[in-house]
């Protein structure tokens, strides 16, 4: 598998001893199969604010690639990237960036690792989780009475590993305090603009992004883009309620309540959605139980009543004239054709037998 070197700074620091501490100063640890893009998208927005031109120096921002152990680390698209330096001294750092990567893939850490991102916390350094190391962090214990932001990807296994945890799924990234969670993807440029702009100022953030093709820098509290709802919605605001309701099928929120985390008034959502979208926001919610449960009904062997529950409807009996009012058909209607489609190709298999 190729292997990435990622060693300019270490050669530079051998040759001319070490530099005077610049206004940013990051640490970036890897996990086991972590997300290249995530990765290369943060260390590239530094290196570009870092220096004139393209020259790449790290004189305006310095970043290592950190690991206890000198092997390469594993990305989940295969590629292996080898460390700058070894666990740094917490005091030569004002961030210290965790990249996720695969969910599901096991063990990301190892002990050394997990240590040393609790004994940043406690010396009060700036966490950054990148991608799925929300995850991470909250299995450390290092999220408490934290807001998490999570990709609306990993929405749904997020909840369900932790229930009790605050979780944002429709924002770019989240600053709690010394901790900072993003989305991945394209939303890492964005939070390491935010940084460079921060630490370094505005031309070298702008610099970057003009190099890297983007069109401007987001900020974390924008909405996620998201493939199934609010396509056609241009206001921000009305992209971030859809996402809420979309996260809360089963337990649907008060209108008020979505309006309450949009900042926003009832009667100023109910204006949004009319000149959006053309309909109310309790009817478009409504209308992705509905659109939820008609896809449990295709895709699962659920009862009815089970799939009224989890799709937010407490009476059955109105959940099928509702159902029905949509599709022109009821759930049981579309449950025994179901049924008996698959009884008719079970029968017809038989025949070959």
């Amino acid at each position: 598998m190729p292997t990435m070197m990622i060693g300019q700074q270490s050669q530079d620091t051998a040759r001319n001893g070490p530099a005077a501490r610049p206004p940013l100063s990051v640490g970036v640890i890897l996990t086991d199969l972590f997300t290249l893009s995530a990765f290369s998208l943060f260390i590239d927005h530094l290196r570009l604010a870092a220096d004139e031109g393209d020259r790449s120096r790290p004189i305006a921002i310095r970043w290592s690639v950190m690991h206890p152990r000198a092997e390469p680390v594993l990305a989940s698209c295969g590629v292996r990237v080898s460390r700058t330096s070894g666990l740094l001294d917490l005091a030569e750092l004002d961030y210290v960036v965790l990249v996720g990567g695969l969910l599901h893939g096991g063990r990301t850490l190892d002990e050394a690792t997990l240590a040393y991102l609790r004994a940043a916390a406690k010396a009060g350094v700036p966490l950054i989780g990148l991608c799925t190391a929300s995850f991470i962090l909250c299995r450390a214990g290092l999220m408490r009475g934290r807001r998490v932001c999570v990709n609306w990807y990993h929405y749904q296994d997020f909840i369900a590993e932790f229930p009790d945890q605050e979780a944002d799924a429709d924002r770019l990234f989240v600053i709690d305090g010394d901790r900072i969670t993003c989305a991945g993807g394209a939303g890492v440029a964005d939070l390491a603009s935010y940084l460079v702009a921060q630490h370094v100022g505005r031309a070298a953030a702008q610099k970057a992004n003009q190099v890297l093709c983007f069109e401007r820098r987001r900020a974390g509290d924008e909405a996620q883009p998201h493939p199934r709802v609010g396509g056609g919605a241009a206001d921000p605001r009305i992209r971030r309620a859809l996402l809420l309701m979309e996260q809360n099928l089963a337990d649907p929120l008060p209108i008020g309540a979505i309006a309450l985390r949009l900042s926003l008034s009832t009667r100023q959502l109910e204006r949004l959605f009319q000149a959006g979208l053309a309909q109310r926001p309790a009817m478009v919610y409504r209308t992705l139980r509905l659109r939820y449960a008609r896809w449990l009904l295709d895709t699962t062997e659920r009862s009815v009543t089970e799939i009224a529950l989890d799709a937010g409807f407490s009476d059955c009996a109105h959940f099928s004239r509702q159902f029905k009012e949509a599709h022109g058909f009821t759930p049981s209607d579309k449950r025994g054709a179901v049924l008996a489609a698959a009884g008719a190709q079970l029968a017809g298999s038989r025949i070959f037998e």
